[in-house]
């Protein structure tokens, strides 16, 4: 019996466990206003802050109505109208919009890369009343 398949599996089930702090270090959003699944009068501005400073060449987010009250089957627009600004040592991006948002359901999708490289992504969900 060869034992080398053996120590190979054990070795991909052990190494996460060994190695906490690397699966825990990407990065992701620790907060955003609006907040994840809130409801808000409207908006000009969200901001996400994520876990450590961004590599901001590797940032992007979009902002996207995915909802439209009164209407059915609504397809996903894309906002085009907003600048991107960095505070808290590039920890914070902040999406200025020159308009309003109108009431819907919105997504704001991100992604973007921490000092270890590996690029991420996600989404912060919140309604505008």
């Amino acid at each position: 019996m060869k034992l080398a398949p053996i120590f190979a599996a054990f070795a991909m089930v052990a190494s996460p466990l060994a190695f906490p702090s690397m699966a825990a270090a990407h990065t992701r959003v620790v907060a955003s206003t609006p907040a994840e699944g809130a409801t808000v009068a409207g908006t000009r501005t969200v901001t996400l802050t994520f876990n450590e400073a961004l590599l901001p060449p590797t940032a992007a987010a979009s902002i996207v109505m995915t909802a439209m009250p009164g209407m059915a089957n609504h397809s996903p627009m894309a906002i085009r109208n907003f600048t991107t600004a960095w505070s808290n040592g590039n920890k914070t991006m902040t999406l200025t919009l020159t308009k309003a948002l109108a009431k819907g359901s919105y997504e704001v999708r991100w992604q973007a890369a921490g000092a270890d490289g590996h690029r991420m992504n996600g989404t912060v969900k919140f309604t505008i009343s």
